[in-house]
């Protein structure tokens, strides 16, 4: 645990279908602008990537969103913005996120959604909205947020 994430969440969400993830994608959107990051941390099927698909949604972005976890950078522009969504799973340290040219993306003017954030937790700024899921069931899910206080 670093200095830069807090132990209790500002929000805490109850999902119970990726319908339910999607939209809560498309509220945290709307809270975003240029040269925000969220960090998306969460076993895998947890929703990281419905939630980042109804975060483009919003933003304009129609392409279809799917988890970058080999090319591990996607990067897609809407009338309004670019968002670059970062699949650190395969990298094994801040290190690795450097050399792939990670920090420059994310302290750009672009917005920056991570999934498995938690392998790069240096690199995150200050600033950042961390996300976390936790499955509670066969389709629900428990979403707790931290770094925004409404939504």
């Amino acid at each position: 645990m670093t200095g830069k994430r807090r132990i209790e969440p500002d929000l805490l969400f109850n999902t119970n279908s990726t319908e339910e993830t999607f939209a809560l994608g498309e509220r945290i959107a709307g809270l975003l602008s240029d040269g925000s990051v969220v960090a998306l941390e969460g076993a895998l099927g947890s929703g990281k990537t419905y939630l980042t698909k109804g975060i483009a949604s919003r933003l304009g972005i129609s392409e279809n969103i799917t988890s970058p976890t080999y090319t591990i950078i996607s990067e897609y522009q809407s009338s309004v913005c670019r968002l670059y969504h970062i699949d650190a799973y395969r990298l094994n340290n801040d290190k690795d996120f450097e050399d792939i040219g990670g920090p420059e993306i994310i302290n750009s003017n672009c917005i920056s959604v991570i999934e498995w954030s938690d392998k790069i937790l240096k690199s995150l700024p200050e600033n950042t909205i961390t996300i976390s899921f936790e499955i509670t069931g066969q389709s629900s899910r428990t979403i707790k947020i931290t770094g925004v206080k409404k939504i």
